[in-house]
């Protein structure tokens, strides 16, 4: 069976909730373990090994440049955007989570899905919802801009670069039978390692004498690019835009347990307070039954 066909009887078989919530743990998992790794090949070099070993995990498994014959020039630049977006988006991700805690950074970069959020909502309960998700995310982030201003700029720049891979990637999820959302996916990829490479390879090169960095790098592209993104664009297929930019409002709270058992960033009452406030808020969101926004 080709992966095509692997992906569309497991995404019939699973509730897309089930791979949202696979994609939120390994979301900030990733990212954690890749935060061990900056002192040895630096910020750029993880980014360069993250994006790059993930394509080559996407070229092996779905061979996506077989897409270039199939796919019209609206699409294929539809995937070159994707592509670019991956690129800036982890290595302003990784240059923000250098500098201020990695829960921070995860709840700034749900500020931007607000909007998404804000679209779709048809009724008091998913008002609600929403208010109390935006007032989670803003007691657990706790900006304090005076502290580390460099890294809240880029943790702002996540923030935006994450609102539009959300809708670049409803659109890939969503382009129509006979198209592969994660072929699609890894030739997005492709694109990303080429646009990092110019600035990230130098730095990488690193890992390259020592097997115990490779295999670390492997092992952040696969938890970091691979798993999430992967299960994103299952979970995209079946979920519409703003309850998927809602349920998104979990991942801060997911990545304070994430700092906090990887990275030993102990959360404060307050954090402990917002992440309360963010899963009351996902608890009372009513999906709507029938439609998608893509």
């Amino acid at each position: 069976m080709s992966p095509s066909g692997k992906e569309s009887h497991l995404s019939d078989r699973v509730p897309p909730q089930a791979f949202f919530a696979v994609s939120a743990v390994f979301h900030y998992l990733g990212p954690a373990l890749a935060v061990m790794l900056f002192e040895h090949v630096g910020v750029f070099g993880v980014t360069w090994l993250r994006i790059a070993c993930a394509a080559v995990v996407f070229a092996v498994w779905c061979r996506p440049w077989r897409l270039a014959r199939r796919l019209g020039r609206a699409q294929l630049g539809l995937l070159a955007a994707l592509g670019v977006v991956l690129a800036a988006m982890n290595t302003v991700f990784y240059l923000a989570c250098a500098r201020i805690p990695l829960s921070t950074v995860g709840a700034i970069e749900f500020l931007g899905t607000i909007v998404l959020a804000a679209i779709g909502v048809r009724n008091r309960r998913n008002l609600l919802a929403l208010v109390l998700a935006v007032g989670g995310v803003a007691v657990l982030a706790d900006v304090r801009l005076v502290d580390e201003p460099l890294g809240f700029v880029f943790a702002f720049a996540n923030c935006a670069l994450f609102l539009v891979y959300v809708v670049l990637g409803h659109r890939v999820a969503n382009a129509g039978p006979g198209l592969s959302g994660i072929d699609q996916l890894g030739a997005a990829m492709l694109i990303a390692a080429v646009v990092v490479t110019p600035y990230g390879l130098g730095d990488a090169t690193a890992a390259f004498t020592h097997p115990s960095l490779l295999l670390a790098g492997i092992g952040v592209a696969v938890c970091s690019s691979v798993i999430p993104y992967v299960t994103d664009q299952l979970a995209m297929a079946r979920l519409r835009r703003a309850t998927f930019a809602l349920m998104l409002s979990i991942l801060p709270a997911m990545a304070t347990v994430i700092g906090l058992a990887v990275l030993a960033q102990v959360p404060t009452i307050q954090d402990l307070a917002g992440i309360a406030l963010i899963t009351v808020g996902v608890a009372v969101h009513q999906e709507p039954e029938k439609g998608k926004i893509s």
